[in-house]
């Protein structure tokens, strides 16, 4: 069936109604809670809190500076952008090793797979933490060299990644959602390449393609219509996940959650504006995917 123009928009106007229907039930859901809690819990409501955790405004220099919630948000972020890049990667990669014609690829791919994906999350990130943080950079002297960096080059790397002092829980954080989120990635690409037709391979390698030409030019493009949509679960899960490393003190925005409710006691407020970020995050990236695989669709009809 061709996907006309007039059949998108029709589809994406329901798509559409469907969601507002189900935000006003939230709502609904929403107030009717929060009423619940008033009168039956006797809770006292102090949202007029929330905004100071985010802008803080200095009354003596008159200048603004980001809370520690705007800060646990930024930390978020980066995790996750970097845990995709290099969960992408390496899950092409190790896509690629399972429909390997090469018997060792294939073992060194599914190895992968069967370790990462049945190792409990929260294992692999105290094992790459205190590895990584006390064992390997330490060993390493990565702190040493650091401090004897150029000032705008330790600017550039706390903006990229995290402060010197922060770094090796950052990176041990990074590195274990990559792994976590690579594995799942890997038999997205792997179950998409084999979905193409085996006679798409075979009318490629007649026309003399190589295997690399095959691939790039014949199998990518049919495979991406599969891959897209889990692909673009797996990085709205990765946002989700990146709550998980807040067990090993990297400040973003589940720890400072945290933090902040463990001295204020505003726990509903903290945890209903958290959950409303992360929803936000996901429900953005969502719908530029949704958008993303309609122009493809277009594209390839």
């Amino acid at each position: 069936m061709r996907l006309t123009p007039y059949a998108l928009r029709r589809f994406f106007t329901r798509s559409a109604l469907m969601d507002l229907m189900l935000a006003a039930g939230l709502a609904v859901a929403g107030g009717i809670i929060v009423y619940r809690v008033s009168a039956g819990l006797d809770y006292q409501w102090e949202w007029s809190s929330i905004p100071g955790y985010f802008l803080h405004r200095d009354p003596d220099a008159g200048t603004w500076s980001s809370g520690v919630l705007l800060s646990g948000l930024v930390t978020t972020l980066k995790l996750s952008l970097w845990a995709i890049v290099f969960g992408t990667a390496l899950g092409t990669t190790v896509g690629l090793c399972r429909v390997s014609r090469r018997l060792f690829g294939r073992m060194v791919g599914a190895g992968f797979v069967g370790l990462i994906r049945n190792l409990p999350p929260i294992i692999l990130i105290f094992i790459l933490y205190f590895f990584m943080g006390d064992q390997l950079m330490r060993a390493v002297g990565i702190d040493r060299m650091i401090q004897a960096w150029p000032q705008p080059v330790i600017a550039l790397v706390s903006t990229l990644f995290a402060p010197p002092h922060l770094l090796s829980s950052f990176l041990s954080g990074v590195l274990a959602l990559a792994l976590l989120e690579g594995a799942y990635i890997a038999e997205i690409f792997r179950s998409g390449i084999q979905s193409v037709e085996k006679g798409q391979w075979e009318a490629s390698a007649a026309l003399g393609l190589s295997r690399f030409q095959q691939m790039h030019h014949v199998v990518r493009p049919q495979a991406m219509r599969v891959i897209l949509p889990p692909l673009a679960g797996q990085f709205i899960s990765t946002i989700k996940d990146s709550a998980i490393v807040s067990v090993v003190s990297i400040q973003e925005l589940t720890f400072q959650g945290l933090e902040v409710m463990s001295a204020t006691y505003l726990t509903f407020e903290i945890w209903i504006t958290i959950a409303a970020i992360y929803f936000l995050a996901a429900f953005g990236l969502s719908v530029c995917v949704q958008r993303l695989e309609a122009r493809f669709s277009a594209a390839s009809s």
